[in-house]
């Protein structure tokens, strides 16, 4: 288990280094945190990738039906979907060449993990992005 400090270690380096943000999940619904939290990192610079089946556009950026409908590269795969679903949008992040799984606050899976990590991608489970970013930066 990562210690505080660790995790916000890692939370930083994520929040420096990588930009483009792929959030499987993200909603067109204001006030949702699927809406919200990638709204919050697109307007503090974040280029947000919105993964959805059912959208054609989310916070004005063209919405993918899954990660391997994307055909550029993605730093960032952020999860907004139930704590069961998790291991195969892992599968999906490594598969995209991804470099960071991300679960939000409230999923945690360790196969995900162990798929993450296996596979050289950071990860980082049950923690909000825009907390972390707003808490760091």
């Amino acid at each position: 288990m990562a210690t505080q400090d660790e995790a916000d270690k890692t939370a930083y380096e994520i929040l420096s280094k990588y930009h483009v943000i792929a959030v499987v999940g993200c909603s067109r619904n204001e006030g949702k945190p699927s809406h919200d939290v990638p709204e919050y990192m697109q307007s503090a610079g974040y280029k947000i990738v919105p993964v959805n089946p059912s959208a054609d556009t989310i916070l004005g950026e063209k919405a993918y039906k899954s990660l391997l409908d994307i055909k550029f590269p993605v730093d960032v795969v952020d999860v907004f979907r139930p704590s069961p679903e998790t291991p195969e949008i892992a599968r999906q992040a490594v598969q995209i060449k991804a470099k960071v799984l991300w679960l939000q606050e409230g999923i945690f899976n360790d196969e995900a993990k162990k798929i993450a990590e296996d596979n050289g991608l950071l990860f980082i489970m049950n923690r909000c992005m825009m907390k972390e970013h707003y808490k760091l930066f």
